[in-house]
């Protein structure tokens, strides 16, 4: 006990001396604590930081979030990608309000039956608002444990995982679990790093096995990862003569749930003009229809995701008359949608594409 106490305490001392200015620290409110662990699940500090400030603005309590249209949610997520957890969020706010009085649940095993939350997050919350000693394990914990104690347990694997939570947990401090838990979240994002950590400076250098062992680049071990699946992407992007496009909301399970886009057709490969206006989508669209077509880029832009990589054609499609169910180009802002979508129509818009079309 007296180790563990020791390792605590220095993890402490360190973090009290060097921890981040950040908002989500000057507050013990779950609501907040929640939205900002959401926010960082899949997300750098530095790009979930502006993120949570303007939901914070938008929604100040678990009761607006909860009154609000999802499509609203997903609009302030966008940019954030993995949008499953804004939609996980709204539905988890909706779910404390109707079911629990508004009241945030206060406990570990409460917490954890939210949507969307999981073993890290549950941790955090119970122990930053609750006090409650239930030990974090995240990307940053792995890692700085697995090169302290030199453990080689895949970290991605069944053992590992439960073997890093037992540990964690045996080294938490009982009576600040909530400052153990941050400082330890810390101490891997800023001292012990994925790349280049700073162990000239590392309070624990005199005692680290991976330093020791010069083994800081073999820790911690990931089983190999799962097979990348390549796709490919064709998005018609309509232009009438009153400036008029299409896009449709995405449904049903997989990427981009309920984020609208241009109409697709995803293919096996690459395909070309001939190929496109043959394909059964094209033709639906726009049978009849006088139409030029344009490839807006001749290289496939590529959009990875955590395992697809997206090869996208973006083709322009003019036609001379109007068509049913379109929407005003200058109102798709007002869509929630996703970032290779949102990245195509900014690029697009520094075009004379608007005004000309040769």
């Amino acid at each position: 006990m007296h180790q563990t106490t020791t390792f605590s305490n220095a993890l402490i001392h360190w973090y009290l001396r060097n921890k981040r200015d950040l908002p989500w620290r000057k507050t013990t409110n779950p609501y907040h604590i929640w939205l900002s662990e959401i926010i960082l699940q899949q997300t750098r500090v530095e790009q979930g930081y502006d993120y949570y400030l303007r939901f914070i603005m938008q929604f100040p309590t678990v009761f607006d979030l909860a009154n609000s249209p999802e499509q609203e949610v997903l609009n302030l997520w966008q940019g954030l990608g993995y949008y499953s957890r804004a939609r996980n969020l709204h539905f988890s706010a909706k779910y404390i309000v109707e079911e629990l009085n508004g009241v945030f649940p206060s406990t570990y095993d409460e917490i954890l039956k939210l949507k969307g939350v999981g073993d890290y997050t549950a941790s955090a919350i119970a122990s930053i608002c609750f006090n409650e000693p239930t030990a974090v394990v995240d990307g940053n914990v792995y890692r700085g444990l697995s090169r302290y104690f030199g453990i080689s347990t895949p970290i991605n694997s069944t053992k590992g995982i439960k073997e890093f939570k037992i540990l964690a947990q045996f080294l938490i401090n009982h009576s600040n679990p909530a400052t153990h838990n941050q400082a330890i979240m810390e101490f891997g994002a800023r001292m012990c790093k994925p790349q280049n950590p700073l162990c000239t400076e590392c309070p624990f250098n005199e005692s680290c096995f991976a330093l020791a062992k010069n083994k800081i680049k073999e820790l911690p071990v990931k089983e190999k990862k799962i097979k990348i699946k390549k796709r490919h992407f064709n998005y018609l992007v309509l232009f009438t003569p009153k400036n008029k496009t299409i896009i449709n909301q995405r449904i049903g399970k997989g990427i981009w749930q309920n984020l609208y886009e241009f109409p697709l057709i995803e293919s096996k490969k690459k395909i070309d003009e001939i190929e496109l206006i043959e394909h059964n989508t094209f033709k639906e669209l726009f049978e009849n229809k006088n139409t030029i077509i344009r490839l807006f880029n001749t290289e496939e832009k590529v959009h990875k995701l955590s395992h697809q990589h997206l090869y996208t054609q973006f083709w322009i499609v003019k036609i001379d008359a109007e068509i049913s169910n379109t929407t005003d180009w200058n109102k798709l802002e007002e869509f929630p949608i996703p970032r290779l979508i949102d990245n195509f129509i900014n690029e697009i818009k520094q075009t004379e594409i608007f005004s000309t079309f040769e």
